[in-house]
């Protein structure tokens, strides 16, 4: 009974195995592929060195205990060694390459853009509006009660159209330009279904871009120690399809607009 529950559980154990999600979150991005791969081919490198590893101490424990000297060729030693610098080497430089390729190459100029901005303990996201600008932001201005959480000047033109969210929604299959910053500390911008990973700091202005692909809602985590609100600082990414999106934004847009014309009209 037990071997026949080993052969038809094997079965459904390797399946799990090879499935992403068994051990990974699910990937929603364009590059997450590679990042995936990568992993995968890491873990398995690094499992075949563990368990020859042990082996080799296996077996110098049983010769040691049987006082037996079995001489080695040279190339049983350098061979390996060589083997395994060049895995190291080759490991190093992909994803050195990957990681690059999503913060050294610029996005693309259809790309769309999108202000990140973290601060104890929310995520801020800000689009231009029609005018693709983002206008200029004071901290002396920002009051989170007043509906001015980042400190817009709305005596810049570009900034009047500017809208300020507290999800991030994006159209599947658009590359997404993000722009980070940080009010107080630093925070770590952190979206495993995209695979997607990197730091705020406060003072700088970071780059990240991606293509979003899966539709569906996602969690947007900080992966820095900020704070005793650390773990409350989590938001919220919606992809949609891109009717979806635009109906959104044009929904924002109509009420920064009545925002704007009703601030004009008390002054």
């Amino acid at each position: 009974m037990s071997l026949t529950f080993a052969s038809t559980a094997s079965p459904r154990i390797w399946a799990l195995a090879a499935d992403s999600h068994f051990w990974m979150p699910e990937n929603a991005s364009l590059h997450g592929a590679s990042v995936d791969w990568l992993m995968r081919v890491n873990l398995i490198a690094l499992g075949i060195c563990f368990l020859i590893s042990h082996l080799l101490i296996g077996v110098a424990i049983f010769r040691r205990s049987r006082k037996a000297h079995v001489p080695t060729a040279f190339w049983m030693e350098s061979v390996p060694m060589v083997l395994l610098c060049l895995l190291y080497a080759w490991m190093a430089i992909s994803a050195q390459r990957l990681w690059a390729l999503n913060r050294f190459e610029g996005a693309s100029p259809e790309a769309l853009q999108v202000e990140v901005v973290g601060e104890q303990f929310q995520w801020y996201f800000r689009y231009p509006g029609e005018d693709a600008k983002f206008g200029t932001v004071r901290p002396e201005l920002a009051e989170a009660a007043a509906g001015n959480p980042l400190g817009l000047d709305r005596r810049d033109p570009a900034a009047v159209d500017d809208i300020v969210s507290s999800e991030m929604m994006l159209p599947a299959g658009r590359e997404v330009d993000v722009t980070l910053r940080a009010v107080d500390v630093i925070h770590g911008f952190f979206v495993p279904a995209m695979r997607l990973k990197q730091n705020a700091v406060p003072g700088m202005t970071l780059h990240v871009h991606f293509t979003p692909e899966k539709l569906g809602e996602y969690p947007i985590l900080c992966s820095q120690v900020c704070g005793l609100g650390h773990a409350k600082m989590q938001a919220k990414l919606r992809v949609v399809s891109a009717e979806e999106y635009a109906a959104w934004l044009a929904v924002r847009e109509a009420k920064v607009r009545a925002v704007n014309s009703a601030m004009g009209g008390s002054q």
